[in-house]
């Protein structure tokens, strides 16, 4: 499919929930569509083409939609949307569709990241409730989570707080940071302390014992940014399932674009305080520095110190 495909996507728009399909490719195409990667439809083809293009996909605007797209070589790329259409968040996005080292996929709709979840609409928790989710992973510390209580579909069964807090990511540790005079230093020093501070690395471990639970997927981990702590975890899960450590790096910094919206204004009005609402490389590296340097490597830290049962992960989140 790689030589078939340059680029293939799926777009929703987070208001209208309008889905549109981008294609770079060679040669005829079919894309086929089902409410699940188990239930697509191949009797007719929503979509067909030739080559590349932009093009509306007429499907439910509630409803999550998954795409078989198909060449006339009869080679199969399943497809949805990477960055979820929540009107109410930001930075909220499925991991599926991620290539490992092996060749082998992330599945999707299994494992999803996310900002907070407080300011979903009605619009956006029946979208999320079509997946549907299970569980639900809160990094917030005790205050933020009061505060800011999460919006969830009904089906939602499990809730677990594992409050991570290195640096005082709360916001009243956000306004403190920011008067510190090097900022940039001070998120690196954070994201060392994601992988080497006893207490993030206990969170951390109970976090993979409830993602290895079979019962547990689909699952949301999220915290207030989506980009910290989150990252860090979603980095950590990518890692687990043999995804590059390039790959790994490109969905961290994908965080940035996702954010914008949420922080932009703010930033522009205090320069100073960007380090603090955006991501940049020299942080998440910090954090695979460290563990490299304290475990020889990362797969040392995520056996030994996490306790990750390499093959459950890649039996229960790989195609």
């Amino acid at each position: 499919m790689d030589k078939f495909v340059r680029k293939a996507q799926v777009l929703r728009n987070k208001y209208t929930k309008e889905a549109s399909f981008e294609i770079e490719a060679q040669g005829n195409w079919s894309l086929y569509a089902g409410h699940a990667v188990a239930r697509i439809n191949y009797g007719t083809p929503i979509l067909s083409g030739n080559g590349s293009g932009i093009y509306h996909l007429s499907v439910s605007t509630s409803i999550r939609i998954y795409f078989d797209l198909v060449s006339e070589d009869g080679e199969h790329l399943i497809l949805s949307e990477r960055h979820l259409p929540m009107s109410g968040g930001y930075n909220f996005r499925d991991l599926g569709g991620l290539k490992t080292k092996e060749g082998r996929t992330v599945k999707w709709g299994t494992l999803f990241r996310a900002d907070e979840l407080s300011n979903l609409t009605i619009e956006d928790v029946k979208y999320l409730s079509s997946i549907p989710i299970t569980s639900v992973i809160d990094f917030r510390a005790q205050n933020e989570a009061r505060r800011s209580p999460d919006r969830l579909p009904n089906n939602v069964h499990f809730t677990y707080p594992i409050a991570i807090t290195p640096g005082n990511l709360s916001s009243e540790g956000i306004q403190a940071n920011m008067l510190k005079t090097n900022i940039d230093a001070h998120m690196k020093h954070m994201n060392r302390l994601l992988v080497s501070d006893p207490a993030c690395v206990r969170a951390f471990r109970i976090f993979f014992a409830i993602v290895q639970n079979n019962l547990s997927a689909p699952l949301i981990f999220h915290c207030s940014a989506g980009k910290d702590r989150a990252g860090m975890a979603a980095a950590l899960v990518l890692f687990s399932l043999g995804v590059d450590e390039e790959t790994v790096m490109e969905d961290y910094l994908s965080s940035k674009k996702y954010l914008s919206d949420k922080y932009d204004a703010f930033i522009a009005k205090y320069p100073r305080a960007e380090s603090i609402f955006t991501v940049k490389r020299m942080f998440l590296q910090a954090g695979i520095n460290q563990m490299k340097r304290d475990h020889g490597s990362i797969m040392n830290f995520l056996t030994n110190e996490l306790k990750v049962d390499i093959v459950k992960m890649r039996k229960l989140y790989l195609d």
